[in-house]
Order: C-alpha cells, then sequence, then structure tokens
C-alpha cells in the first residue's frame, strides 16, 4: 500500500478515535484513551519514519542512476571522442598511404626515365657494326661520325679542311677500323691540293696495310699520276704495270694500259 494512503487512513482512525472518545466518555477511561492515542501516534511515527527512509532510499537510488547515467554519458562521449580519433587516424593513414603511392610511381617514373636515358647515354659510346668500302667492322659512335664528317667535308670540295680533317681523325683513332679508307681520301685530298709527296706517302701506306682494299687499285694509279707529273717515267711505269699484274680484272688495270700506251 502506498506510504500516503496509509498515512491518510492513520489520521482518519486517529479523528474518529478522538471523537468517539469524546462522545463515549463513559465507555472508555482517560488511561486508556492516553493509551491509544500513544499507540497512534506510535504508527504514525512509524510510517513517517518508513516513509522517510522510503524517500531517503528513493533519494539514493535515483542519485545512484544519476551517477551512473552521467558516467554512460561519459562513457559514451569518451567512445565517440575515440571513435572520432579512429576516423580521423585513419584518413590520415590513408592521405599517408595516398601520398606514399603517388611518391613511388613518381619515384619508378623517374628510374625508369633516367633507365632509358642512361641506356641512350651509354648507346651513343656503344661501338656499332658498320660497314665501309666493303668492309665491316666495329666502331665507336664518336669515331663514325668524326670520319662521316671528314668525308663530308672532302665531298663538298674543302680539300685543305678535309686533309687536315683526316690527320687529325688518324692521330687520335690510330687502331681505327677506318683507317685504309680514311688514308685512301685523305690521299686524294692531299693530291688535290697538288701535295703529290704527302699523297704518295698515305697511298702507299693505305696499299702496304690493305693491298685488298677496293680503293687500292685506284691508290696506285694515282700514285702513278704523281710520279709521271713529277717526271718520274720510269718509277710511273712501273707503278702502272703493277697494276696491270696485281689487279688485272679493275678498272685500275684498264686505265694503266691506255696510259702505258701513252707513256712516253
Amino acid at each position: 500500500m502506498p506510504v500516503r494512503s496509509l498515512l491518510q487512513r492513520s489520521l482518519l482512525v486517529a479523528g474518529l478515535l478522538l471523537a468517539a472518545g469524546t462522545a463515549s466518555a463513559g465507555i472508555f477511561d482517560d488511561e486508556e484513551a492516553r493509551r491509544a492515542i500513544l499507540d497512534l501516534r506510535q504508527r504514525v511515527d512509524a510510517v513517517k519514519q518508513d516513509k522517510a527512509d522510503t524517500d531517503r532510499k528513493i533519494t539514493e537510488e535515483m542519485q545512484r542512476a544519476s551517477e551512473e547515467a552521467a558516467q554512460l554519458r561519459r562513457s559514451i562521449l569518451d567512445l565517440q571522442n575515440q571513435l572520432e580519433a579512429s576516423r580521423a587516424d585513419m584518413a590520415k593513414l590513408r592521405g599517408q598511404n595516398e601520398q606514399l603511392a603517388r611518391d613511388l610511381s613518381e619515384f619508378q617514373r623517374r628510374q625508369k626515365d633516367a633507365s632509358v636515358a642512361l641506356d641512350d647515354r651509354l648507346r651513343k659510346f656503344e661501338p656499332l657494326p658498320v660497314t665501309v668500302d666493303g668492309k665491316e667492322f666495329l666502331a665507336d659512335p664518336a669515331e663514325k661520325r668524326e670520319y662521316d664528317a671528314n668525308l663530308a667535308v672532302f665531298r663538298k670540295g674543302d680539300f685543305a679542311a678535309a686533309t687536315n680533317g683526316f690527320v687529325d681523325f688518324l692521330n687520335r683513332n690510330p687502331q681505327t677500323g677506318y683507317r685504309a679508307s680514311a688514308l685512301f681520301w685523305l690521299g686524294n685530298a692531299q693530291y688535290a691540293n697538288k701535295d703529290c709527296k704527302s699523297a704518295v706517302v698515305n697511298f702507299k701506306s693505305l696499299i702496304a696495310m690493305a693491298p685488298a682494299h677496293m680503293h687500292a687499285p685506284e691508290a696506285m694509279l694515282t700514285i702513278a699520276n704523281c710520279q709521271s707529273e713529277a717526271k718520274e717515267t720510269k718509277a710511273a711505269r712501273k707503278t702502272l704495270e703493277d697494276i696491270i699484274a696485281t689487279y688485272p680484272t679493275t678498272e685500275a688495270a684498264n686505265a694503266a694500259k691506255d696510259r702505258l700506251a701513252r707513256l712516253k
């Protein structure tokens, strides 16, 4: 039964007893009335005490529930903060991973570009197969460029520059596979500049080192021309006869026969 209803009923009983005591004073004496009142007061006090205890317990329970709710709210808030921090950390990590992926991709691209560039640079220095005047050999790219440049100068008719170019080329590349061909064009440049003495020296060097060279018959024919122009008729005749004997099926041999017929 609720405390409030119990208290109300007790007060009602007390009022009735008081009224009854006044109305029927003859039935109960004063001592019994006092005992009844005291008993009623004790009951009322007990009811009040019970109510106070109940209110105190309710207050304590409510306070404890409030504290627990507050603690729960704090725990939930802490958990939310931790979740937010975790989300922020994960977002940061994702950003770092994406940046690392971009950095790695950029590094790989640069490495590939550097590798290609290095290969290109190395390729410029790697010997490559060339074929010149029917002879195949390996030549450095720079060596090929220099030879081709000197030959281009010769074909333009700048014989003085071609002479200097081929002399420098042969001095810098004494073991070059272009040597026989370079000697031939050097001798021709010198002959064109009317330096027959130097031309003969280089033509003879060509014939000595590569007698089967495709330009060797032409070199001998030019030697004969130089000898003839220097009035060395006997030497010129001997050279022409050597051409016919050594290279009988060449155009140089046919030209040597004609010149022998005209040589006096």
